[in-house]
């Protein structure tokens, strides 16, 4: 077995375990890059580019018009196209090429500070497990003996489904529900509590309206209680009875970390009840070992993995203080209209700030371009607290662009005043940014009886 000593360890090659070994590599650092399956992670190969890529074309071919038969191929064709157009900036090739020591096996913790995988033995001074997630298979009856697609199994379907069954109504659900009915197949979410029910519940209505309006089939209150058929042929059964019919079955009810082959005990890391415990400098109970992303057990996006990275990179490379947050990260789903959100949302805010919170909005209906576009459903509202806004959420066109405006401003702890001194050329979807700030200011400034007989005042004095 070889032996290796390397400053930083990196297991995982997704996106947080990607961003962490480029940074420390090209900073100085020795980095070794441990991944036992494909470069680029879910996000790559399963989740994130390919559910774009299927969506993007499913749009097209829904304007389009283009017959079933020949769009669902030629859709899941330019799905294969965009992740290997991507994949070389995630390749071996390329990590080595930035000074990456890449060994492509999986790894298993040995002691506090070493790790095996294959035929080498790694010690390492720093440790960053970057596994990531998998999709989560509920233990539901029968699911065992019927044939099911996950996120990484779906792509690489050539035949149209001609009843696509999806248990699960998140956002993963329902992306890959409006792709699929677009594409010409009949679909039908079941959803075991409410559909999106983690989004804010206004939002969420106005999504769940306009997919209900293409033709999904949404099943709320439905809890999958058996599952029996072939493909073809597949029955879900819920808890009260009721029974849906389809040809094939999507199982899409979230995510589990991926720890089974860590042997976390022989390093001394706790796990959680959602992946691995990490206090707020992504530190494990070894403090020796971080974890990032998925695995760390907080929110699951790709673009938080990314954040870990540099959170992780700030405290091993250079020793300094640094801690992780989650109350300025943005997320979307990107249906349309999509649906985005940072911060709290209405019903957080309520409950955290009470009397003191004012909630804004403005409609899509109010904006130039929207109207001109035929984009008129959704709103954008805004949760503030003493002139500082404390979360967001947007449901429509192009939401998940309009959301990075509050994602920045809660970030930096901008005041709702720094907004609406923005100056957006006209006539654009992200003026509806600045109108959600003025209609903030408007009440202040149109309304007060004080402001009123101050310019009174001040005309009477002016030459």
């Amino acid at each position: 077995m070889e032996k290796v000593k390397t400053d930083l360890l990196v297991i995982g090659a997704g996106s947080g375990g990607l961003s962490v070994a480029a940074g420390a590599a090209q900073m100085g650092a020795d980095v070794v890059l441990l991944e036992g399956h494909k470069m680029g992670g879910d996000c790559l190969n399963y989740g994130c580019v390919p559910s774009k890529a299927l969506l993007s074309e499913a749009k097209k071919a829904h304007a389009k018009g283009t017959s079933p038969a020949k769009a669902y191929p030629e859709a899941m064709a330019h799905v294969h196209s965009v992740i290997a157009t991507i994949a070389p900036h995630d390749s071996v090739e390329r990590f080595e090429g930035l000074g990456v020591r890449v060994i492509s096996e999986f790894g298993q913790f040995t002691g506090p500070d070493t790790v095996a995988a294959g035929n080498y033995e790694i010690s390492a001074r720093r440790i960053v497990i970057a596994t990531g997630s998998a999709p989560l298979v509920p233990p539901i009856p029968g699911l065992e003996a019927v044939p099911y697609e996950t996120n990484e199994t779906i792509f690489e379907l050539r035949k149209r489904p001609e009843h696509l069954l999806i248990i699960g109504g998140g956002p993963i659900g329902m992306e890959m529900a409006q792709a699929h009915r677009r594409l010409g197949c009949a679909v039908t979410v079941i959803e075991g509590a409410k559909a999106l029910g983690k989004d804010d519940p206004e939002a969420a209505a106005v999504l769940i309206e306009a997919l209900r309006n293409e033709g999904i089939v949404i099943e709320e209150d439905a809890l999958a209680a058996e599952v029996r058929g072939t493909t073809g042929a597949i029955e879900v059964e819920a808890k009260d009875g009721r029974v849906f019919k389809g040809s094939h079955l999507l199982i899409a009810v979230g995510r589990k970390a991926n720890t089974d082959k860590l042997n976390l005990a022989a390093a001394g890391i706790d796990p959680s009840r959602n992946g691995i415990k990490v206090n707020a400098a992504l530190k494990t109970s070894n403090p020796r070992v971080y974890a990032i992303g998925d695995v760390a057990g907080g929110l699951q996006f790709t673009h938080v993995a990314g954040y870990h990275a540099g959170i992780v990179i700030r405290s091993a490379l250079f020793g300094l203080p640094s801690k992780a947050s989650e109350a300025h990260i943005p997320w979307a789903t990107y249906t349309s209209p999509e649906l985005a959100q940072v911060g709290l949302t209405e019903a957080q805010a309520k409950e955290r700030h009470g009397e003191a919170l004012e909630v804004v909005r403005f409609d899509y209906a109010g904006n130039d371009r929207a109207i001109a576009e035929g984009h008129t459903t959704g709103f954008a509202k805004v949760m503030i607290v003493k002139g500082r806004p404390v979360g967001a959420t947007i449901v429509g066109h192009q939401a998940g662009e309009l959301i990075n405006t509050w994602a920045l401003a809660l970030a930096n702890k901008l005041k709702m005043g720094q907004i609406a001194a923005m100056v957006a050329p006209y006539p654009t979807i992200g003026e509806i940014n600045k109108r959600v700030a003025g209609a903030y200011f408007s009440p202040r400034l149109f309304e007060s009886k004080m402001v009123k007989r101050v310019v009174g005042a001040i005309q009477r004095f002016l030459p």
